[in-house]
């Protein structure tokens, strides 16, 4: 039996979510662009039932899409479908992270509410349900249907759907709890992947790194999409810990369990970025934002680009980020518009809203990192106090507590938060690791300079 142990918390492993990375679902706030949901609208409603609008004639050439098609074509002639459709839902939403097109989310929902016309009361749709909610960022509804499930039946992945919409949250502890239950009802991919991200966001990157180690030997081509994401979040861990080489081999394996997957290659290119390739990261950033629209994503292919000399590819993809990222991801948006000096009242204005629906440790860094751009340097500061009370070891969380320190006079806080940032600062991005150095350097020569000469 393996232990988990922290100051506040001891959990247990049974019987047997880094600077910028997104974890497992695709983070989005608008489904209106997405070719999946246009055409289901495309269909004349009302005629159509939940039914009718899953089983819609699906196109795509991947292994998904064939998986698609076929349970499309056994649910059309079964007499009894309710099992089949369950399956085609879960199909939609593995299309969804793979595609990085939300609709597909739409239509599993449909599947759920194909399955609940003919039993209301089914637990399976309404776990498709909560993990749609999940990724749609609609978390309060999710954890009601998640505690609705755990209440009623009590499995395995109940508890992880809960223990998902808790962290999403900023409920932590209660996050431990239902992942607890979880793994020991089953330890197994799933759980142990949520058990090392708990881990790392509590500070633990040791710890993260050997469950996820866990998570990877249990994982299989028959779960692509989850096998890959898994070597994915372990290769974040490793280029944490400073070994690019065996994160690059991470990445590598994600490739081979799913080609093109876009998380996958942003990581490469990351590495590749913190190698000082640009050149080279471009060619696997490149394809990664092409795949998704995503802030995360077209912000490090500006960076790269810019790296590289090609000042305008990264001004007309830094037009594209800033007309749509608020619709994709307004919390990734807010921190580039502040880390490059623009539109910080607008910035401001996506992070307290973002703040509406999840609380985070990573949101309450957003806020704290908006208001001080905006001259809130009280609130900057509690609010970068609560981001770091988890303990989750970020470089980015570190640099903007540091420059929050920095601009109120603190500056023994904004040395130690900065030296706490250069450990790790390979995770950041180009244009943050510049103005980290920046800032560091500044206060090293303030620290060199004689108090006399400085007034003090």
């Amino acid at each position: 039996m393996l232990k988990l142990s922290y100051p506040r918390l001891s959990f247990l492993l049974g019987a047997c979510a880094l600077a910028g990375f997104e974890l497992w679902k695709i983070t989005v706030s608008s489904v209106v662009s997405s070719p999946a949901i246009k055409k289901a609208e495309s269909v004349s409603a009302p005629a159509n039932s939940s039914c009718e609008v899953a089983l819609l004639p699906h196109e795509g050439s991947e292994q998904i899409d064939q998986q698609i098609k076929q349970l499309q074509d056994v649910a059309r002639t079964a007499t009894k479908r309710g099992e089949t459709i369950k399956r085609l839902g879960w199909a939609f939403i593995t299309k969804a992270r793979l595609s990085y097109d939300p609709g597909y989310y739409k239509l599993a929902e449909q599947c759920a509410f194909c399955v609940q016309s003919e039993n209301a009361d089914d637990p399976d749709a309404f776990l498709l349900q909560g993990h749609i909610l999940d990724s749609l960022h609609k978390f309060k509804e999710a954890e009601s249907v998640a505690r609705r499930l755990v209440t009623i039946r009590n499995e395995a992945l109940d508890h992880g759907l809960l223990g998902d919409v808790l962290m999403e949250q900023g409920r932590l502890d209660e996050a431990v709890v239902s992942y607890q239950k979880m793994i020991n009802l089953r330890p197994d991919l799933q759980s142990y992947t949520r058990v090392a991200n708990i881990r790392w966001l509590k500070g633990d990157l040791q710890g993260a790194t050997e469950v996820m180690q866990l998570a990877v030997t249990a994982g299989s081509p028959r779960e692509a999409e989850p096998t890959a994401w898994a070597y994915t979040r372990l290769g974040i861990y490793q280029l944490q810990a400073g070994n690019s080489e065996v994160a690059a081999k991470s990445a590598g394996i994600a490739l081979q369990f799913a080609e093109n997957y876009a998380a996958a290659l942003l990581l490469r290119g990351r590495i590749l970025l913190a190698q000082g390739k640009a050149v080279e990261a471009i060619e696997s950033i490149q394809p990664a934002a092409t795949l998704t629209s995503l802030p995360e994503y077209q912000w490090t292919l500006a960076d790269a680009l810019r790296e590289a000399g090609r000042t305008r590819a990264a001004e007309d993809v830094e037009s594209h980020l800033i007309s749509n990222g608020a619709a994709n991801d307004p919390r990734t948006l807010a921190l580039y518009l502040v880390t490059r000096g623009q539109r910080v009242q607008q910035a401001l204005a996506l992070a307290e809203a973002e703040l509406n629906t999840r609380a985070d440790v990573f949101t309450l860094d957003a806020v704290a990192w908006t208001l001080k751009a905006n001259g809130r340097l009280d609130e900057a500061r509690e609010y970068s106090a609560r981001s770091l009370k988890e303990g989750t070891q970020d470089a980015r969380l570190f640099y903007h507590a540091g420059s929050i320190a920095m601009a109120l006079g603190n500056h023994s806080g904004a040395r130690e938060s900065f030296r706490r940032a250069e450990q790790s600062k390979q995770t950041l991005m180009p244009s943050e690791r510049e103005d980290l150095n920046r800032q560091f350097a500044a206060l090293s020569k303030r620290d060199e300079t004689p108090a006399i000469a400085r007034g003090n």
